[in-house]
């Protein structure tokens, strides 16, 4: 179907339009829209129309109808246009500008913008899609060149790409004016953390900031967990230390250490302070190990049972520890000095006799390491023994901290 019988207009057609009064005098010619996304989320509440070197404002309410031919007013009282910060402006918020497709997963620029005519009592005009394609930009080109039906025959040929208004999501790095535009990032949370992360990596400095700052933490920490470290430390110098604390208390203790290890000493101890008690000490402590060892590539979060327990009586357990589990490799076991003696498997948790001690579950020797071994007997180890989680235990034997093969290929990748 063409536009005309979907009833659209596109911003390069809307800007210039002239503007009539009720007797058919022109007063003008559309500069600039804008939505009021407090009021409503699509509808174009404002025209913006040029008379001589001074601006009128014209609201939606005013017009009669809007076609290819121009606007026709139902109402003459017209004030000047005064800027007003809780208005979205087409031509200078959003043409040009990067936003983020959320259905898309990516960063996209804005090249021209489709409204749908609303006809009912009165015409009106709602935002329905972001253009982003070479048909965009042919009417980019030949705006004001050629008449408007006729780039529209030029354009058929031509597949259309464009974003619908609901999957678009705007960046404004001023805080105070995404409150006044209303602009929320929920659509981003619902996004898979490697995704969230592609797209924070395409963004300016401040739009990162912008982005990571404002989620919510916990989604925050996942994705900060997938961009590379020097980004990382970009984005959190650049926050306030309760708001960085805040994401730096969601993710794991080793993620968090190695994120704060790439911050200047001063930046990274203003966070810590900032930290939860509790994730804070776990990562005061990681923080003391060379990060090419193995002390520098362990977890602290780990489950440990004693090896007597009975199967039965340590699922109950595990229901307690439901966050750990979805990281956990492997369950290890220790005997009443609390020294580590084996490890299970997660999935052999599922095939045992409930009434079973976990021992009798155990792989059959135990490979663990010492915090000082370096990062290349690690992977030395998990190379020849194919391994899912290797422990770090201390001298007495207890445990240290776990490297998992996520850890292990994240080094890996680094080199």
């Amino acid at each position: 179907m063409t536009a005309e019988t979907y009833q659209l207009l596109f911003f390069t057609e809307l800007a210039g339009l002239p503007v009539f009064d009720l007797k058919q005098r022109r007063i003008g010619r559309v500069r600039d829209a804008a939505i009021v996304p407090l009021i409503h989320p699509a509808r174009v509440d404002r025209f913006l129309v040029g008379a001589g070197s001074s601006w009128l404002s014209v609201r939606y309410d005013q017009i009669a109808s809007i076609s290819l031919k121009g606007i026709q007013l139902s109402n003459e009282r017209l004030y000047p246009y005064h800027s007003d910060e809780y208005m979205l402006r087409i031509k200078r918020d959003l043409l040009d500008q990067q936003i983020i497709d959320v259905n898309g997963r990516k960063v996209v620029r804005v090249n021209d913008v489709t409204f749908e005519i609303q006809r009912d009592e009165r015409d009106s005009l709602a935002v329905l899609e972001v253009d982003v394609g070479v048909r965009s930009i042919l009417r980019r080109v030949m705006q004001g060149a050629a008449p408007p039906r006729l780039v529209r025959r030029l354009q058929r040929s031509i597949p259309p790409k464009s974003i619908r208004w609901e999957f678009c999501n705007i960046v404004e790095a001023d805080p105070q004016r995404r409150l006044r535009l209303n602009i929320s990032h929920d659509k981003l949370e619902t996004l898979h953390p490697a995704d969230l992360a592609d797209i924070v990596e395409e963004l300016s400095p401040d739009d990162r900031q912008a982005i990571i700052g404002t989620i919510d933490s916990e989604v925050a920490a996942e994705a900060l967990s997938e961009i590379d470290p020097k980004m990382q430390a970009s984005i959190l110098e650049a926050l306030e230390p309760e708001v960085a604390a805040g994401i730096m208390d969601e993710m794991a203790p080793d993620q968090a250490a190695d994120a704060l290890g790439e911050l200047e000493e001063e930046t990274s101890a203003g966070i810590l302070d900032e930290m939860d008690t509790e994730p804070v000490s776990e990562v005061r402590e990681l923080l003391e190990y060379d990060e090419d060892t193995a002390g520098g590539m362990m977890n602290t979060e780990a489950i440990v049972l004693g090896e007597e327990t009975l199967l039965a009586d340590a699922m109950i357990q595990l229901r307690d520890q439901a966050d750990a589990l979805e990281s956990t490799h492997a369950v290890f076991l220790s005997d009443r000095e609390g020294r580590i003696t084996a490890q299970v498997p997660a999935a052999r948790l599922f095939l045992g006799d409930p009434r079973s001690p976990l021992r009798g579950l155990a792989d059959g020797r135990l490979i663990s390491t010492r915090a000082d071994e370096t990062q290349k007997r690690v992977t030395e180890l998990f190379d020849k023994y194919n391994l899912l989680a290797l422990p770090v235990l201390e001298e007495d034997g207890s445990l240290a901290g776990v490297i998992t093969a996520d850890d292990v290929i994240s080094v890996l990748r680094k080199r």
